[in-house]
């Protein structure tokens, strides 16, 4: 994946998967305050493999559908091979967050879930796009990160290592990791109602195997310097050793959600 810096594994689809099941169980009220009702068009920007996306359009079928857009293939074809798993109306294309190429103003629900905070610079420029998407009356959902609260409790030393190396290569890149904290402002700025901001703390048992959004990103590193291949061996290492143990790591993560309507 030339455009992304984590690697879409097995492992990594796991994740999203189980941050989606996550997501459904705390949001799916606010899912459906936001437009995810029978019969919606929802727009799913940066879907990733699309585990969030067959979610919504189980929640809008059979008259509705979801529009999931990304900007990378290889997890646009995860996301439409889940979608005709699941039997739901999920179309896929390739986008950006700030030119998705689908219509304005014909959206009741626009989301987009943890894609501001890897996009320095343009933040303001993505919220503003996907307002012009949303029909009069239809509303924006954003989610995202405040990664200063991020901790892998139990894991080994190395954990530490990697995660810096991780975080700064998002400060080289110019990216926000703690956008959360300021998506109400983003969607004022956009000229978009704030209906609802609220955030919470996930606490999540990381299956086997599954090592976070740093060790995902390590070819990422690797390919900016930030890391060597004998890096990657040792902390690889690291991980093996402690995994025996691993039934007491916890994983704890501040998320931010908030909601603009378009008048």
């Amino acid at each position: 994946m030339t455009e992304y810096s984590l690697t879409l594994s097995d492992q990594e689809i796991e994740r999203y998967r189980l941050m989606a099941q996550a997501a459904e169980r705390r949001e799916r009220g606010l899912w459906g305050v936001a437009g995810a009702v029978p019969g919606a068009r929802v727009a799913d920007v940066g879907c990733g493999p699309g585990a969030i996306s067959v979610r919504l359009a189980d929640l809008v079928a059979p008259d509705g559908a979801v529009w999931a857009v990304d900007r990378d293939g290889d997890a646009l074809a995860v996301a439409a091979a889940l979608a005709e798993r699941s039997g739901v109306p999920v179309h896929t294309s390739v986008g950006s967050a700030e030119a998705t190429g689908l219509p304005e103003g014909t959206f009741d629900l626009v989301m987009l879930r943890h894609v501001l905070a890897h996009n320095g610079g343009h933040e303001q420029s993505i919220v503003d796009h996907l307002a012009t998407l949303a029909r009069p009356g239809g509303t924006v959902y954003l989610v995202d990160i405040d990664a200063s609260s991020f901790r892998l409790r139990g894991a080994p030393d190395e954990f530490d290592e990697m995660d810096e190396r991780y975080r700064e290569m998002h400060r080289r890149r110019g990216n926000d990791l703690t956008v959360g904290i300021r998506l109400d402002e983003l969607l004022t700025a956009a000229g978009l109602e704030v209906v609802a901001f609220e955030g919470h703390t996930e606490v999540l048992t990381p299956p086997p195997g599954m090592r976070g959004p740093a060790w995902a990103a390590r070819d990422a590193l690797v390919a900016e310097g930030l890391a060597t291949p004998d890096d990657i061996a040792r902390w690889d290492e690291a991980f093996e050793r402690a995994e025996p143990a691993r039934s007491g790591l916890r994983f704890f993560a501040a998320t931010f959600v908030a909601v603009g309507r378009r008048a």
